[in-house]
């Protein structure tokens, strides 16, 4: 299913692709980074382009719970941990001012939104240690947040303990992308759909290249969730996960749906809030992360949904969709120009799952930066790629990348063709006419083998960013890099990631 704020999917007019432009300013990425950094570049009169590669909402912004909160469950004590004081409060002033200008902008543009509570909370004691610590960590920088013990937030379930912070928001992401493509192009900003970057120079002027075509620019953007260009190598700095949503209506009989907005910290993680869609209340149930490539999907949409079933009076499943984040490894997004970029490359990526008023903030930094000025909490945070805890954290990531290289290249060169049987994992595997995708090889090359529909398709299993062999997703019908997150539909198209070209079809073997 697509994700309920794409359904239906928006009429936004956006603008039939020319290629040999020259732009101020090009930024890749249609998300909420992106447009907010198009907007705020444009009414400094700048020139401004922007490159989707698919559609708009089709990336994180479309498919996230959309909590505008800045109560983030345990982030402010992971940047304790790497950082000092000062670091934490001006994430939170930097967070608190996205969160300020995302709200004014919604009222201008009369995008709705609602206005709750916010909870992190822990199901046992164990978490409370955890909680006690986030309390402290958020006192430090001026929350007001408050320790509640033994507390009834409106759940129909017993917890330990919570954390609550009054008059954070909610609200439907797509209409806010909407609003934004709308006043873009009444600035006379191109917004261009179906448009993939996949490379550029990085001396004046910047050479673009996208899959539409070449554009000239001066600065660019990389709005794209994980950078796609690989010169500062944030893909070795940045854990790629998914998570799965499900939107409910609920049965007649049931209790009133829970009213603020809920995360957990015990594992599995759960996240809840309420949402309209076509008129009815519905609850958003969200959970059950895991690295990309890895895990079972398919296993961990089904639980969420048992798990989601169990604890409220649920009538109907109304959608289920997943979204993919990146966390930084020192709990602070990455922010500022590119390595290796010639000073004209701009970048903003881990946001940790809390992209909402994080995409706000970058905007603001990236912006204030390109125009030759800087946010005050901006300069405290600066470009940090590395903190105390953060190089055992780097390790422990690489560890295992550099492991799912070897294996994924030692099973794939041990399966022949035909297929041999399936290995037991204790997992339920596809039902009879389910799609189902598997690696197998032809003499060195290994191959990625899929049928959904009815339709078979054979292409190549090495992902064409650093070569990591695919693993199959048999919730979301595609092809995923277990090394930095790539991801590409059964035919081999790019679907996200910092990979920029598709898969070869399987009959095309490059020495």
């Amino acid at each position: 299913m697509d994700s309920m704020w794409l359904d239906p999917r928006p009429a936004i007019e956006t603008d039939p692709f020319v290629a040999g432009g020259h732009f101020d300013v090009v930024v890749a990425g249609a998300g909420l980074t992106g447009l907010v950094s198009a907007l705020l570049l444009s009414r400094a009169g700048l020139r401004v382009a922007v490159l989707e590669s698919r559609f708009i909402g089709a990336g994180t912004t479309g498919h996230t719970t959309a909590k505008l909160s800045l109560l983030q469950g345990t982030t402010l004590q992971e940047i304790r941990k790497n950082f000092p004081a000062e670091v934490a409060h001006a994430y939170v002033q930097g967070n608190l001012e996205g969160q300020s200008w995302l709200r004014d902008y919604m009222d201008e543009n009369k995008v709705h939104h609602e206005t709750k509570d916010a909870f992190t909370y822990s199901l046992g004691a164990a978490g409370l240690k955890a909680l006690e610590a986030e309390a402290e960590a958020s006192r430090e920088t001026g929350l007001d947040v408050r320790m509640l013990e033994d507390p009834d937030i409106g759940l129909p379930y017993p917890i330990a303990g919570a954390l609550s912070l009054a008059d954070q928001s909610q609200f439907d992401p797509v209409h806010v992308l909407a609003a934004l493509c709308t006043d873009l192009r009444n600035r006379g900003v191109k917004v261009y759909e179906d448009s993939r970057l996949t490379g550029s120079t990085h001396s004046a002027p910047l050479e673009i290249t996208t899959t539409r075509g070449t554009l000239g620019a001066d600065q660019l953007v990389l709005a794209t969730g994980t950078p796609v260009l690989d010169r500062g190598g944030y893909f070795a700095k940045l854990e790629p996960s998914r998570s799965y949503l499900a939107a409910y209506t609920l049965a007649p009989d049931a209790a009133p749906l829970p009213q603020g907005m809920y995360l957990s910290i015990d594992a599995p993680a759960r996240s809840l809030r309420t949402a309209t869609h076509r008129g009815n209340p519905v609850l958003l149930v969200g959970g059950n992360g895991h690295r990309v490539g890895a895990g079972h999907p398919r296993e961990a949409a089904r639980e969420l949904d048992r798990w989601a079933r169990e604890h409220f009076g649920l009538a109907e499943r109304t959608h289920a969709w997943s979204a993919q984040d990146y966390r930084s490894v020192n709990a602070v997004p990455f922010v500022g120009r590119m390595p290796r970029g010639g000073g004209r490359i701009h970048v903003a990526t881990g946001y940790n799952k809390w992209g909402m008023a994080n995409a706000v903030a970058a905007a603001l930094r990236l912006s204030a930066s390109i125009l030759g000025g800087e946010t005050p909490w901006g300069a405290v945070l600066g470009h940090r790629t590395s903190g105390a805890a953060a190089l055992a954290e780097t390790g422990k990531f690489n560890v295992h990348v550099a492991k799912d290289l070897v294996t994924g290249w030692a099973h794939a060169l041990r399966d022949t063709e035909p297929a041999t049987e399936p290995e037991d994992t204790g997992h339920p595997g596809p039902a009879a006419g389910e799609p189902e995708g598997r690696v197998v090889h032809e003499g060195m090359h290994p191959v990625a083998v899929s049928t959904v529909n009815g339709r078979t398709c054979r292409v190549s299993a090495v992902c064409t960013h650093l070569g990591g062999i695919l693993t199959w997703n048999d919730e979301e019908r595609s092809w995923d890099c277990p090394l930095h997150g790539s991801r590409f539909t059964p035919a081999g198209t790019v679907i996200e990631g910092p990979a920029t070209s598709d898969l070869k079809p399987a009959d095309h073997h490059e020495a």
